[in-house]
Parts: C-alpha cells; structure tokens; sequence
C-alpha cells in the first residue's frame, strides 16, 4: 500500500507507523491518528476484564469451535500491529481484523519485517489468539475494477503484495473492496478485470491465506453490490484457484445497497440465500455494522448495533442463521477513544468494542 518500506520507526514501524501522517483508518474505526502518550496507561473501567478474558480466549482456543461464533473487532494498531493481537484478546474477542499497511496507499511495494512478523507470532502465542480468525482489510485505494490500465495494474499489484504479507503473517485471508468501473460503465468488463486481479495474486503467491471479496453499497459504478456481481467475480476465478476464493458480507454495506435485511427474518434469509447462490457458497466473514444511511442510500457510513437505521434485531436474526457460524464476525463500529487515550503498551480495549461485543453475545443467547 504505502511507497515507503513499512517498518519505519514511530512506536512500531510501517503501517502503524505512518498513519500518525494519515487520517483515521488504519487505527481502526473511528479513531483518530496518535500524536502522544508514550508513558502512563490511561486508567479505564474496562481494565476489570483484560486478565479474565485472556484465560477465556485460551480456553476458546482449546475448545476449537465448539463456541462457534466467532465475535470479533478492528482495535487500534497503536503501538503496532502485536497490539491489535492484545487488544483483541483483551476485549475477549474471537476474531478480528487487521491492516498491514496504511489503507490510503496501494502497498503495492512494501514488504513486511521480521521483527514486525515475530511480535505479531509472539501476541498470538501469548494470548492464545487463533491466526486463522484473522481478517487483514486491504487498502482501499485499491480499484482492481478501473478501465484504466495504470491504475487496475498497481491495484492488482497491490492485492498481491497484501496476500504476501498476510500470508507470511498466516492469516485466514485478506478481504478487499473490489472498485468501481468508473465513467466507462462496463460492469462485466469491470468484473473481468477483478478476477483477473484475483487470479494474479493467488498465482503468485502460494500460501493457506484466501482473498475474500466484499460487497460494497453500491455508490456511483462499485462493483460488488449485488450477488449476481459477486458471483460474477468468483465464476471467472480459474477452478483450480477457486478454493482460495470467496466473499464476505458487510451488514452496513447491504442495507445501504438496498438489500432489505431488516424488514424480516425471512427478508434477511433470502438475501442471505441469493448471495449463496450466485457465489456457489456462503458468505467467509460478516462484518457486522448497523448503518447511519437510509435502505438504499449507497451509503457507506457505520454506526453502532442498535443505533443506525438496521437497529438491534436483524443482528439477531443473522445470528441465528447457520452460516453465521464458524467465521469471523468482525465489528467495524464507531470507537470511542482516540489513539491520544492509549499509551502505546495499553492493551486496553475500547469501551465501544466491549459493549459491541456482549450485545452480539446477548442477541446470540
């Protein structure tokens, strides 16, 4: 993503690094950049759980999926990307989500350190955090659907370079948002050149660590809003790379497109449906956000569960859908602190996080 080598130094390097120069992404949703607090933990009231929900997340790890919703957040990467592990972990999350580099960048030149792959390792170690529930978002600049070559060529070359590192860093796969046909309104064209983008990263990089394709809320020429365009993706990945592909749902993102999954259960089942469909299998990650836009709006704007135009129920709903089960099940909602909250070893998560977190766990019963 970023042109720089990735591990300049500031606290941990490269992409944690850099994004002290970016506005707000990279440190998780709704955050904002860090400018001090190298020195004294903030003291908060959720300190309470960070030991009992390390012991929880072990003992998660011992019993595989026998809890089989995989509840998990984008904490902030202040202090490096071992800290998001912690965070996490602390929240008593089962998954999660990470950048590996600043997302405002096509990272299509940056690598990943070995210092920065061993704290990574180490966290996970020592929390008992389960790589495999790991989702890495790619940057969003990348529009692997552009008509014009340049740009399709460096977004392609970027998606590749995210599934090298995220593949030395072994996690589950590595979600992206597949772009916009821009003025030349040639979807299927616009669909061939993101599955070739695919293609091209699985080709050059062996490795257990998948791309997932996300639905996005359909503003101007986006690709990827409705299950015939996702399956459309996934149909032109070559069959012997198929397996490494796949796609994942953003609750925000679907309403926002116009996908009533908040009318019914059976509304929300049959959008669910139509996506398995066109995809030939159900979705590989949820992310789950309630969405400040109307049904429709092509919006892309998160809000807290409960408290957008979704609201708390359909949550429900999806939880008790079977193919909630077993995949991460990512919140990319509003936080409340600021990077500025956080000394850089505070392992503290945030309150939204927390409170998200046992709303997704009472609605789950």
């Amino acid at each position: 993503m970023r042109l720089a080598p990735p591990d300049v130094k500031r606290g941990e390097g490269g992409a944690e690094g850099a994004k002290a120069r970016c506005t707000g992404a990279e440190r998780g949703p709704g955050r904002s950049v860090s400018r001090r607090l190298c020195g004294a933990r903030r003291a908060a009231p959720s300190c309470h759980f960070r030991k009992d929900s390390r012991l929880l997340n072990r003992a998660h790890a011992r019993e595989g999926r026998m809890e089989t919703h995989l509840f998990g957040i984008h904490p902030s990467s202040h202090g490096g990307i071992e800290m998001t592990v912690r965070r996490a972990a602390a929240a008593g999350a089962r998954s999660m989500q990470v950048f590996t580099t600043i997302p405002y960048y096509y990272g299509d030149r940056s690598g990943i350190s070995k210092g920065r792959l061993k704290r990574f390792r180490d966290a996970l170690a020592a929390t008992g955090f389960d790589a495999g529930n790991v989702v890495v978002h790619a940057a969003y600049v990348l529009n692997t659907a552009s008509p014009e070559a340049e740009k399709a060529r460096r977004a392609a070359a970027g998606l590749a370079k995210e599934l090298e590192r995220s593949s030395a860093l072994g996690v589950g796969g590595v979600c992206f948002h597949p772009g916009s046909a821009m003025d030349d309104g040639d979807i299927e064209a616009a669909l061939d050149r993101v599955a070739a983008a695919i293609t091209g990263a699985l080709e050059s990089v062996e490795s257990d660590t998948r791309i997932w394709v996300e639905n996005t809320a359909g503003a101007g020429a986006t690709v990827g809003r409705t299950p015939e365009e996702v399956g459309g993706i996934l149909a032109r990945v070559p069959d012997r790379l198929r397996g490494r592909a796949g796609y994942g749902l953003d609750t925000c993102h679907l309403y926002a497109a116009g996908h009533d999954i908040a009318a019914s259960p059976e509304s929300l089942r049959r959008v669910l449906d139509a996506f398995e469909a066109a995809a030939g299998a159900p979705p590989s990650f949820f992310h789950l956000n309630d969405s400040e836009g109307e049904l429709g709006s092509n919006r892309d704007r998160h809000a807290l569960l409960g408290e957008g135009r979704i609201g708390e129920g359909p949550f429900g709903w999806l939880l008790a859908d079977a193919r909630s089960r077993g995949v991460p099940l990512v919140l990319e909602t509003p936080h409340e602190w600021k990077d500025d909250d956080l000394a850089e070893d505070d392992d503290t998560p945030d309150p939204y996080d927390v409170r998200m977190l046992e709303t997704l766990r009472r609605l789950a019963g």
